[in-house]
């Protein structure tokens, strides 16, 4: 096990090293001179040079490359152009509201999901496996931004239970937290619900056919234990693989939501770089987003080793 998780560190290590060069590359192929387009296209050679200067724009692109990824193994991400903020202090400010909200709606995915999703693999000929079918078909249609609005339409504006915007932290009270992100979190979660059920219950379908779990149903191994040792735990990579990309999209993808929501997070951070032309903001935010999907696909893949200890091999 131990070999393999080092085996798995070490690509984990390449990756960043690639997503780094891949995400300083692109923000510098963007037409135009970055600092005339951040600035605009009236301001004077002088503020040109000067921002171009500040930003080490006027160095060659690999000098460019190592001072910023010198900077980022401090720590030291750049400064936003607009504010002047650390965009490594502006990161870790949004960082606890997108946590928040993809833990709430995978949390909620998979309460949904995993009792939906075998139930409907186990009685895959009632109606009731046949209602879980249709409306995760539904789920997996409806985008998450129009259930997020008529979630605030019913009870942010005709109900007034919950609020229909904004974020407060936990430090404020727990309970106006959890008030505050119910809505947004029931918006993506409730879809992302919908999607692992359908992949819960094709992996189970796929196990419940193997001859072992007949030979375990013939010895008269309680039904019970059939399905929870015997079928779910050898559906479980499949269904990791799922939640581990639905985990990495709604930590870093769910951009839409946050504006809806007006809630502070990492995606809506880097929306608002983008709008706003500020570079070093948007390099600091993608290289987040981006290693973060890196490290969830190795903890995944060390949850493989622990499920099936044959991966190791």
């Amino acid at each position: 096990m131990s070999a393999y998780i080092a085996r798995r560190l070490g690509t984990t290590v390449l990756v960043a090293v690639g997503i780094s060069i891949a995400v300083f590359m692109i923000i510098r192929l963007i037409p135009g001179d970055p600092a005339r387009v951040m600035l605009g296209i009236h301001a004077d050679a002088s503020r040109i040079a000067t921002l171009r200067t500040r930003l080490g724009l006027d160095q060659p692109i690999p000098v460019q490359y190592g001072m910023w990824i010198a900077g980022a193994i401090r720590g030291d991400l750049g400064q936003s152009v607009l504010t002047g903020q650390p965009v490594s202090e502006a990161i870790v400010q949004r960082l606890p509201v997108s946590f928040s909200l993809a833990g709430g709606a995978l949390l909620i995915a998979l309460l949904i999901a995993l009792p939906a999703g075998i139930f409907a693999a186990v009685r895959r000929q009632s109606w009731g496996a046949s209602s879980i079918t249709v409306l995760s078909q539904i789920g997996v249609a409806i985008p998450d931004f129009w259930l997020g609005i008529m979630l605030i339409l019913v009870f942010g504006e005709w109900l007034r239970l919950l609020p229909p915007s904004g974020y407060v932290s936990p430090g404020d009270g727990l309970l106006l937290w959890l008030r505050h992100l119910a809505l947004p979190t029931l918006s993506i979660g409730l879809i992302s619900g919908a999607i692992l059920t359908r992949f819960v219950r094709s992996s189970m379908l796929e196990v419940l056919g193997e001859e072992y779990v007949k030979v375990a149903r013939s010895k008269g191994v309680r039904e019970v234990r059939v399905i929870t040792r015997h079928t779910l735990r050898n559906a479980l990579i499949p269904i990791l693989t799922v939640t581990g990309m639905q985990l990495a999209y709604l930590l870093s993808g769910v951009v839409v939501i946050e504006v809806v929501f007006a809630l502070p997070g990492l995606g809506r951070l880097a929306f608002d770089a983008v709008a706003r032309r500020d570079y070093p903001m948007l390099q600091g935010a993608v290289l987040v987003i981006a290693i973060s999907f890196a490290l969830i696909n190795l903890a995944v893949d060390i949850l493989y080793a622990y499920i099936d200890p044959r991966i190791k091999y």
